[in-house]
């Protein structure tokens, strides 16, 4: 008989954990204060009181380790009258090296016989009780493993079981036997440790030494090698376990099932959110169980990723201070089972994920993001929920010691009724009320006297009679029961769907990693310092709703590692997980490649049924059958079993392993069978069609050359033929869907909608193109040459250009010093020609916006400068987001194709781009996507700083062009503001760098109205965004300055988008009427356009319904809300028209009034009517308004100084209307003298039909959330 190496056996390790009657009773300290508690509650001090065998090469045992984690609440006492359930608990030991050694832990009660030991407890009730009654205190109950009881009479019941009397009560301890393993195996050790439990509370159960079933488990039962299954023998049964295999997920014996159960489906997604974004997460449960189950649970659905931080499933009580960390961590902390949530202090709460696991609550950080598609990855696992449900739930529920009479539901998982007990000693708690009753003990005595029983054990479930079947089923058994076949089942298709879900998001990461140039050593030496990932080209390519997810999570030490990992895998064996990672990755690629064209919306996990079939057949062929427990060879003395007491094994047996020769066996023959086979279908995991094609692959290498040769051209010209054909109709599927997509509900009205991408975002659709302009530029290449042939294409024929570019100016350092002064001058006067112009009646000159260039080189070189990208394939991306933006990409690729010597030398003859008329049909598909306005450059790569070159217009106008005082400007975007910019005095044109700012959508400019002649009036400003070309026009004509105008030194100006085909110089010329956008209006402009009441009413109209259609739009659609409310024809602009409606001449006044001044005179008035409250009561509402109104008012004069009343108008229109407030003011105004003074009858503010229809019209805006940007309230806290 041969035995396993050492490291290659299951088990290395027996352990007994308990009372050492020699030390007595000594306080556990690592549990904490316990003072306070009964001494049948408080922890004693547990010791190892043996381990077999003494040592074992290569996994050295770990005494003070092994002993806490056996036994973490320490040693607890119970009596006769208590539940004592056998309790399992795994755990894991991580050593300095970063290796683990795992254990299995079984936790049962023993009766003490030591009178010693019964005396010392019997001292401590008697110094407990004395100590209670003089300070006329009740005993603070904490009961670590029992139920709450609420009724008060079952506490006074509770309260006398937790006392001591020496002379009634029996006195029961807990002990602990356990095996460590070098791999994670649960499900087997427990039954193993369960079966050798109850040999001591049965004794004829076993018909052998337990040193004979310790001895077989020990040194008889191999580890298993990767993708075998095995069964082995225990006391009663026999015990099956099987190893997935190097190409499948790895090893994990937990119940993912019981994880579901405990926490529920939604639960279960949050903390896995948090456990991804590497959260603080605190696992609480009065069950060491279930802690560990939910640890690593959680732990194994993040596959391919790992916690690289604090992982303490189990923390003893002494280490409770390592939660106050910084740092992240997954901890699982201990309770009694009597502790108040509340009485828990947290340090740091605010970022915790903290799990409650007995009263299924979850508590998640308020900003925690949703996984990406998490609505559909619900779905999908409450699908496989329901699969399993039959199977897995009524096992569940037949264990619990009462069974529900209804099915728990899939949907209420989580529920308390769903959760089950131990499906092995369920039973047992029928027994223990049996043995806390009084008569069953009379009469139980009264029976073993006359022989009828000899124990309770006979009437137990577990009892030979009764489970004498099941036992000769199990001995009889071939293979793996079923019930354990379909907790396997499960756990695999849970983790399936969650690793599909990470194959899917990450199956492009390869593209965006930085490879380093030097060797490994230097690598690693600076690993600190480098970027390993192009984070910012990979986030370009996601679909928007994924981005508060993916942000964070790339950021992540498990990204960063498995990242580093991949890297490293160029120089030395990939990491395991990394290698199932990939393999599942290319085998994604492999599918796109040879299916229909990709289409990026959630996909349901296809691998799970082909990972079941390997679990099945496992079960149903056994591998290895291991050498039953039988008599040990050499003559020992056998440890004495008494009923119910685990004794100290004979360690002359069990101490050292046999010395045996190692030879060939039967059973290694069967393992190197098995290698053969895996080599075809499990290792590979081929489907069908792969299958086929490497097998016609493999039978072309036998084939005559010649025969070969001879079908070589025609074979290959229709198979490339093909491939020309699906690039090209995937090239027009695409663009096709980008143009839906961007027509939105139009193309849906038209006609061209498409089911299977709704809700496809634009993002994924662009970097869907990207992959398609890859794979073309890949297709036929002579030799490739980076990751990205796009850029590499583009980087030669740039290199080409500049090479045979004579048009560059000469260096005049090359020349001699007369032609060089030449060279310069000439130089300087052709700039000073082209960058100004003359006014015509003035002295002024005037900016001029000189034309970008429009070359593939230029844009080529924007991309190269930008900072955050690191990689060819970032680079190309961001090329072809901007060429898109910029509608230029199918004249860049033009361009680019153009050089017809260069794509011979890098393309053979049959490659897509060597196709004359399919390329020109490529590039015409793509000419199509010039009809939509894309921002997708502007809007992904926001952290680039971004030049803006601007440009102020001023009047031409004799003394209006000029000021005295010092300029300045702010302008803002959707993603971010300037702040304040001076402008040096005399300067119309600067250059700012900036932070990319997104689509512009205001711009404020002023002066501090300094020096003699401080008034400026301003035409417009121009700001064009240098990189993308956008250009954007600010249109004021509006004095700047005190005492002229409405007496503003700063104007709020909104933005213009400018199409791209127009004219600079038209926008330079003086004598073009300015375009439609502008500022706040002067008061003449109503009079002066001379608008009818219909006119107003039907401006009013659109204006309302342009807000209302803006809110009704996907927000990604959404346009500038800032110009629907301040622009041309925008919503203040209707409210001018309709106050300036009916306004008295300004010439029944000494001065001129603005509408300002009304809403002073209002306010004056509003004021004067509250202080008069006293005589004259006013109701309720009409206070509120008024006093909103007066509040309003004073707080935009006190903080606006620099703003005109104009400006000061549009402040309160938009506050007014953002809070809804406006339509419930205008009755309130309407009412006054000072309205009837200043508006004549036929006015808006007078005629109650006009009133009403503002009214109705402004009530249709209440149930929508108006945000203001905070350029339009000038920073206004109100």
């Amino acid at each position: 008989m041969s035995l396993p190496r050492q490291g290659s056996r299951f088990a290395d390790y027996f352990v007994i954990c308990g009372l050492d009657v020699a030390s007595g009773l000594e306080p556990d300290l690592l549990s904490g204060e316990s003072l306070h508690c009964t001494p049948l509650d408080r922890p004693y001090k547990s010791k190892v009181l043996a381990s077999y065998p003494d040592s074992v090469a290569g996994n050295p045992f770990d005494k003070n380790a092994v002993g806490m984690l056996c036994l973490p609440k320490g040693l607890t006492f119970r009596t006769h009258r208590n539940s004592r359930r056998p309790k399992f608990h795994s755990f894991m030991i991580t050593r300095e090296d970063g290796s683990h050694m795992f254990g299995s832990s079984l936790v049962f009660y023993e009766e003490v016989t030591n009178a010693q030991i019964c005396a010392a407890m019997q001292t401590l009730q008697h110094m407990y009780q004395t100590e209670v009654s003089t300070t006329q205190l009740n005993p603070i109950i904490s009961t670590p493993d029992s139920e709450p009881d609420t009724a008060p009479c079952k506490e006074k019941r509770h309260r006398e079981h937790r006392t001591y009397d020496i002379n009634k009560d029996k006195l029961y301890v807990t002990k602990c036997i356990c095996l460590i393993t070098q791999m994670q195996f649960v499900s087997a050790p427990k039954k193993f440790l369960m079966q050798l439990y109850e040999a001591t509370s049965k004794p004829y159960s076993a018909s052998l030494p337990l040193e004979s079933y310790v001895y077989n488990i020990l040194f008889e039962v191999p580890l298993l090698p990767p993708g075998r299954s095995m069964k082995f023998f225990g006391v009663t049964s026999a015990i099956f376990c099987q190893r997935p295999s190097a190409n499948e997920l790895p090893l994990f014996d937990f119940s993912l099932w019981e994880l579901f159960h405990l926490l529920g489906l939604e639960n279960v997604l949050q903390v896995f959110v948090s456990v991804l974004l590497e959260h603080q997460v605190l696992l609480y449960s009065a069950d060491f169980h279930r802690l560990i189950v939910v640890a690593e649970g959680l732990s194994a659905l993040i596959f391919p990723f790992a916690w690289q931080h604090v992982y303490v499933p189990i923390l003893p009580a002494s280490l409770q201070h390592f939660l106050d960390a910084p740092v992240p961590f997954i901890m699982g902390l201990h309770h009694s089972g009597h502790d108040d949530r509340s009485a828990l202090t947290l340090p740091s709460e605010a970022n915790m994920c903290f799990v409650d696991i007995d009263v299924h609550k979850v508590e998640v950080p308020e900003d925690l993001p949703t996984f990406p598609h998490h609505k559909e990855l619900s779905e999908e696992l409450i699908q496989v929920l329901r699969n399993f449900e039959d199977r897995l739930l009524k096992d569940y529920s037949d264990s619990n010691n009462s069974t529900p009479k209804k099915k728990s539901s899939v949907s209420k998982i989580g529920s308390e009724s769903s959760v089950s007990k131990s499906e092995t000693w369920a039973q047992l708690e029928k027994m223990e009320i049996l043995q806390q009753s009084e008569a069953w003990a009379k009469i139980s005595a009264l029976a073993k006297k006359t022989g009828v029983w000899s124990s309770l054990d006979d009437f137990s479930e577990h009892s030979p009679k009764i489970m004498k079947d099941a036992e000769i089923k199990d001995k009889d058994s071939s293979c793996m029961p079923q019930r354990n076949v379909d907790e396997l089942k499960f756990n695999c298709a849970i983790r399936e769907t969650f690793f599909n879900r990470f194959v899917h998001m990450f199956c492009s990461y390869e593209e965006f990693i930085i490879q380093p140039t030097q060797d490994m050593e230097s690598w690693l030496s600076n690993r600190e310092s480098m970027q390993n990932f192009d984070k910012a080209a990979f986030l370009s390519d996601q679909p928007e709703c994924s981005l508060p997810f993916l942000s964070p999570f790339i950021e992540t030490q498990m990204f960063a590692t498995l990242i580093d990992n991949k890297i490293l895998s160029n120089w030395e064996e990939a990491d395991l997980n990394l290698h199932v990672f990939n393999m599942r990755v290319k085998k994604l690629q492999d599918e796109y490649v040879s299916s229909a064209p990709r289409t990026p919306t959630y996909s349901v996990c296809t691998t799970v049924k082909d990972a079941e079939m390997l679990i099945e057949k496992r079960a149903t062929y056994i591998d290895h059958e291991a050498t039953k427990p039988h008599s040990i060879e050499f003559t020992f003395e056998p440890a004495t079993i008494e009923l119910g007491i685990f004794p100290i094994l004979n360690k002359e047996v069990l101490y050292a392993e046999p010395l045996t020769v190692k030879s060939k066996s039967k059973d290694s023959a069967k393992w190197r069978r098995k290698d053969r086979h895996l080599q075809h279908s499990e290792h590979l995991k081929l489907n069908s069609d792969q299958r086929e094609k490497y097998m016609q692959e493999a039978r072309s290498k036998h084939v005559r050359q010649a025969f070969l040769s001879d079908i070589a051209s025609e074979g290959l010209a229709q198979t490339n033929w093909k491939f020309v054909e699906t690039l090209l109709r995937e090239c027009k599927i695409k663009t096709k869907r980008m143009l839906v997509e961007k027509m939105g509900q139009e193309a849906v009205e038209l006609g061209h909608g498409e089911g299977n991408i709704t809700g496809v975002e634009e993002n994924t659709l662009i970097a869907s193109l990207c992959d398609l302009l890859e794979r073309i530029w890949s297709h036929g290449l002579q030799t490739k040459k980076g990751k990205s042939s796009l850029w590499s294409h583009l980087l030669n024929f740039v290199e080409i250009e500049e090479c045979n570019d004579d048009s560059k100016p000469l260096d005049p350092n090359l020349l001699s010093p007369d032609l060089s002064q030449t060279a310069v001058n000439e130089g300087e006067k052709t700039q000073k020609k082209t960058h100004r112009r003359t006014g015509s009646r003035g002295n002024i000159d005037l900016p001029i916006l000189k034309p970008l260039p429009q070359s593939l080189a230029y844009d080529m070189r924007k991309v190269q400068e930008m900072t955050d990208i690191r990689t060819d394939v970032g680079y190309a991306r961001a090329w072809v987001r901007l060429a898109l933006e910029k509608k230029m990409l199918s004249t860049h690729l033009k361009e680019l194709l153009s050089d017809s010597y260069l794509l011979r030398s890098l393309y053979k003859r049959y490659a897509f781009l060597r196709f004359e008329d399919e390329r020109e049909q490529f590039l015409y598909h793509l000419l199509s996507l010039n009809a939509m306005d894309y921002f997708c450059f502007t809007n992904t790569f926001t952290n680039t700083m971004v030049p803006y070159r601007l440009l102020i217009f001023p009047s031409q106008k004799f003394g209006c062009g000029s000021t005295s005082a010092n300029p300045w400007v702010s302008f803002a975007g959707q993603l971010g503001e300037t702040g304040v910019i001076e402008i040096p005095k005399g300067l119309l044109e600067i250059c700012v760098e900036h932070k990319n700012l997104g689509v512009l959508t205001t711009l404020r400019i002023g002066h501090d109205n300094s020096g003699i002649t401080p008034r400026w009036l301003v035409d417009y400003v121009l700001i064009r965004n240098e990189i993308s070309g956008h250009t954007f026009r600010f249109t004021c004509g509006r004095w700047l300055g005190k005492g002229v105008d409405d007496g503003s030194t700063e104007r709020l100006l909104v933005a213009e988008l400018l199409p791209r085909n127009a004219d600079l110089d038209d926008l330079s010329s003086p004598s073009k009427t300015p375009p439609r956008c502008i500022s706040p209006a002067s008061p003449k402009r109503s009079s002066e356009q001379g608008l009818s009441i219909p006119e107003i009413q039907e401006m009013l109209g659109h204006a309302v319904n342009s807000l209302i259609k803006h809110f009704y739009k996907p927000e990604k659609e959404r346009g500038n809300l800032t110009f629907l409310l301040c622009g041309e024809r925008g919503f203040v602009h209707c409210m001018e028209h309709i106050f300036q409606y009916g306004f008295r001449s300004s010439r029944l006044f000494r001065n001129k009034f603005f509408i300002w001044d009304y809403l002073e005179k209002l306010k004056s008035h509003f004021e004067s009517l509250l202080e008069e409250e006293s005589r004259k009561p006013l109701n309720e509402s009409a206070k509120a308004g008024f006093w909103l109104f007066c509040s309003l008012l004073d707080k935009i004069n006190n903080v606006t100084e620099t703003v005109g009343k104009d400006g000061k108008f549009q402040i309160f229109v938009c506050i007014g209307v953002r809070d809804h407030t406006l339509q419930k003011w205008l009755p309130l105004m309407a009412k006054t003298i000072v309205t009837a003074q200043m508006y004549e009858e036929k006015s808006f503010l007078r005629d109650r039909d006009l009133l009403s229809f503002i009214i109705h019209i402004l009530d249709t805006l209440n149930d929508f959330n108006i945000g203001l940007e905070a350029s339009l309230t000038r920073g206004l806290d109100i």
